[in-house]
């Protein structure tokens, strides 16, 4: 199975596209790759900050959507980050030559836009970093923004 194009998987564009392919997506998982590379967004004199996995995850569960919205027709739209319980990351910086591979599983996604993903992100030393994170995904994005959502 060919695998889509992350940029078209999320709503991001330009530099903001943190993840660089889409390893593997099925209805509940995805599994994206980013290399560390000295133009990386973020990256300093040795690499990527630890602290920006936690946007590595939100953006695979970005894709995550989109790849569900594709499949029923729909367009890839916003979604917000709640919020993350237990983000440990064992890496302090995801150095340079780095092969990043961010796994997410939904645990949850309810009818009223609220989900759950389990998160890791694997290196080529094992496990780097895990979270449980929160995300918003409403139905109609605008509305909600405007404030005319009940």
């Amino acid at each position: 199975m060919d695998m889509p194009d992350i940029r078209s998987l999320v709503p991001h564009s330009g530099a903001m596209v943190l993840l660089d392919r889409v390893v593997s997506v099925d209805t509940d998982t995805l599994c994206a790759e980013v290399e560390i590379r000295p133009d990386s967004l973020f990256c300093g004199t040795s690499g990527v900050g630890g602290w920006v996995g936690i946007e590595y995850m939100a953006q695979a569960i970005a894709a995550h959507a989109g790849h569900t919205a594709r499949l029923r027709g729909e367009p890839v739209k916003i979604g917000f980050l709640l919020g993350s319980r237990r983000y440990q990351c064992e890496r302090s910086v995801f150095t340079v030559g780095s092969k990043l591979r961010v796994h997410v599983a939904c645990l949850l996604m309810a009818e009223n836009g609220l989900g759950s993903f389990e998160c890791r992100i694997d290196d080529q030393d094992g496990i780097a970093a895990t979270a449980s994170v929160s995300v918003f995904s409403p139905a109609d994005v605008d509305k909600f923004l405007t404030g005319g959502m009940e």
